[in-house]
């Protein structure tokens, strides 16, 4: 049986390229973001001998997995990747957002990228392979509207790379408790859980969004992973005791997916309205009520080592995850997007080049 759309909802906006809105210090404001993750892609080099990412640099899992798209879906939604019924294998990554490798005491929010393997179609400009690469966090906004502002804020972060861990620990409990007033009265705080005051629950319970719009073929849309299987629902929410071991998070998952058996409903939020799910503003969350999320596919990572040595290898140091990676039917839109295609290849570039390993797209 497949999701449809209730009652009344609007028809869907079509995708055009004049939906997005560029502004006219891009370049300059792109070139300020490879400055500033120069700071913290050499700060941390330096540091462990080895180069990490610059955002996202801590890994807690990888799974191998498999993405099975649902057959008869409607016309709007059988569309670029989902078009046609089929089974692809997968690579999951799960990490924390920081550019470095804190103790997991440190809370921020959590990351999880995909990548697609085996998809056939015209590709995204400089991508290589034949992959489909999904970027999500655990978080349905963007904390900044535009990319300069992002600057601005990745300019203090950046200043803190490598510095007063302790004090990193200590003030990451104090925005924890902080967030969870808040949270009880019913006001998330995107900035607060950005700076640590994230709650240390368990990754696998966790539901991950694209935060950011892209095309979806003849369309427009943001897309979900939400954990359906039992053994995931049971772990949304549970806190994950960080106050010892500073990879209790990496530890957990790893003896938790020995027995798990993870699914994942993948879901499409079809853009209907562009007053209400803009385009250029990913600060503003797209109401269910007016856009919902319908599956389209399902994702399955059976039970397995999320920590060895193989995949770690494999996925942590010989892959990239990139929302610019793959086919042009799923086409990164606004500023945000347009800001992270030469980041996300720079800081992949230092990687490659300080530690000797070439970083490629994978082969079934």
């Amino acid at each position: 049986m497949t999701e449809a759309a209730p009652a009344g909802s609007s028809e869907p906006v079509r995708y055009s390229p004049e939906l997005e809105i560029f502004q006219p210090d891009e370049h300059e404001t792109n070139a300020g973001l490879n400055d500033t993750f120069d700071t913290i892609l050499e700060t941390t080099a330096e540091d462990y001998g080895h180069a990490v990412r610059s955002v996202h640099a801590k890994a807690h899992a990888i799974l191998k997995a498999t993405l099975c798209v649902r057959e008869g879906l409607p016309a709007e939604l059988a569309q670029g990747l989902f078009a046609q019924p089929g089974v692809h294998p997968a690579y999951m990554r799960i990490s924390t957002n920081a550019g470095d490798i804190l103790p997991d005491a440190v809370s921020l929010p959590r990351g999880l990228a995909m990548k697609v393997l085996d998809v056939d179609g015209d590709r995204l400009p400089d991508a290589e392979g034949s992959t489909q690469d999904f970027v999500m966090v655990n978080g349905p906004i963007f904390q900044s509207k535009t990319a300069k502002q992002f600057l601005g804020n990745l300019k203090m972060l950046a200043k803190t790379t490598d510095r007063m861990e302790g004090t990193k620990t200590v003030m990451s409990s104090v925005l924890q408790t902080v967030n969870g007033a808040l949270e009880a009265v019913g006001v998330a705080s995107p900035k607060v859980q950005s700076l640590g005051g994230a709650p240390n629950v368990d990754p696998l319970g966790e539901t991950y969004f694209s935060v950011t719009p892209f095309r979806y073929g003849d369309y427009v849309a943001k897309f979900r992973l939400k954990p359906v299987s039992a053994d995931l629902t049971a772990l949304t929410g549970r806190k994950i005791d960080v106050s010892v071991r500073e990879d209790a998070i990496r530890e957990t998952v790893q003896a938790e997916m020995q027995s798990v058996e993870g699914v994942w409903a993948f879901q499409v939020q079809l853009c209907r309205d562009l007053d209400k799910q803009p385009i250029e503003d990913p600060t503003v969350e797209w109401s269910e009520d007016d856009a919902p999320f319908v599956t389209v596919a399902t994702v399955t990572a059976a039970p397995q080592d999320s920590w060895s040595d193989g995949q770690v290898q494999q996925v942590d140091e010989e892959m990239r995850f990139s929302v610019w990676t793959g086919l042009s039917a799923h086409r990164p839109l606004g500023n945000i997007n347009r800001a992270r295609k030469a980041a996300y290849r720079h800081s992949s570039d230092f990687r490659q080049n300080f530690n000797g390993c070439p970083i490629h797209e994978p082969r079934t």
